[in-house]
């Protein structure tokens, strides 16, 4: 989930007193105060600052000094200051901050009078090493100011409150999507169901209640073949999310079927042990189906790639339903040995009374 946010601005019409104009010279870098930040995190610490602002040499245009940086440059600065007023716990989850955007102008307006515009832009990430990360929310914010010309003190304060402002957003963003989005999800839990004994006008679903019959072999092969029967099994999966306090439930329904419009059976050769030979071929799709479940485990799975990893493992299973399906007719010779056959009766069942 990436939340952009609009740009959050702040009017702030100062009237101050006059006071003194800057050092001479007039380009004295600004040092950022310190100002610890009025929360403790309770999700999550700052493990690093990247900048990634496409101007990197100033971070202020101000009346009448002109360019200036902050003191250490702006990367420097800002990475201090956040690390300095912001409490760390790293037992907590890392997030990486990329600065994007920091600036703050200023232009002449009526006389005596100067207009600011303070603007902060961050990406915020969760860091999974070191070298991934994967994208959480992006804070957009500043502020605006009225002040009189002669009084240059305004600059510091104003990109201190953007920083701050940014900080607090990242701290109720995460309070607030900790238990329930699953790029924060600290754990998994995987539950998988069979999916219900149910037919639909062409799909026979696997259930040990219910034995293949030939009125299940509607279809017609596609060209001539020497064989007196052809069955279409296979299996497949589809799956749902979601997270409570902080664990992702990753729910899979497995799907073990055959094809009755793809499967066909020569009339003439109907017999109980033809059948049995092709319900054979139906139990190996849920011999394999029953393995890949075994495979599918949370120490296996990644909460911020466990889609690819499980994608991964069925193409895997898939391919070995492939190669077992042939393996068996290999074996038996499609049924004509029926030493083989019983052979493979019995380990078939044996295996899926274990698993």
């Amino acid at each position: 989930m990436r939340i952009i946010l609009s740009l959050l601005t702040f009017s702030l019409l100062l009237i101050l007193a006059p006071a003194a104009s800057a050092e001479a010279g007039g380009n004295t870098p600004l040092v950022l105060k310190h100002e610890p930040l009025p929360f403790t995190p309770k999700e999550f610490y700052i493990a690093e600052v990247i900048d990634e602002r496409p101007d990197k040499s100033s971070v202020a245009q101000l009346i009448p000094e002109g360019k200036l940086d902050l003191a250490g440059g702006g990367h420097k600065a800002v990475q201090q200051f956040i690390l300095a007023n912001l409490k760390r716990n790293a037992n907590l989850r890392p997030i990486t901050v990329r600065l994007k955007e920091l600036r703050l102008s200023e232009k002449a307006e009526a006389p005596g009078r100067v207009k600011g515009e303070a603007v902060v832009v961050m990406d915020f990430e969760l860091k999974l090493n070191e070298d991934e990360t994967v994208p959480l929310t992006q804070y957009r914010g500043g502020l605006r100011y009225d002040r009189p010309a002669n009084q240059q003190n305004v600059a510091e304060p104003a990109l201190r409150k953007t920083l701050v402002q940014s900080m607090v957003f990242l701290n109720n963003w995460m309070d607030e999507q900790a238990a329930s989005n699953p790029k924060l999800a600290t754990s998994i839990k995987v539950i998988f169901t069979d999916h219900p004994e149910k037919e639909t006008n062409d799909t026979v679903f696997y259930t040990s209640k219910r034995p293949l019959t030939w009125s299940d072999f509607k279809g017609s092969p596609s060209k001539p073949s020497k064989y007196a029967a052809a069955i279409f099994p296979s299996f497949s999966y589809d799956g749902r999310t979601e997270v409570k306090n902080g664990t992702l439930l990753l729910y899979l329904n497995l799907k073990v079927y055959m094809l009755q419009s793809s499967s066909w059976a020569k009339a003439g050769t109907l017999d109980a042990y033809g059948l049995n030979h092709e319900q054979k071929h139906f139990d190996i799709a849920k011999l394999v189906a029953e393995r890949f479940k075994q495979k599918i485990t949370p120490d296996i799975l990644s909460v911020a790639d466990y889609n690819s990893i499980i994608q991964y493992h069925f193409i895997e299973s898939f391919r070995e339903m492939n190669q077992l399906q042939e393996k068996y007719d290999a074996e038996t010779q499609h049924g004509l040995n029926k030493t083989a056959q019983e052979q493979w009766n019995k380990r078939v069942a044996e295996e899926l009374g274990r698993l």
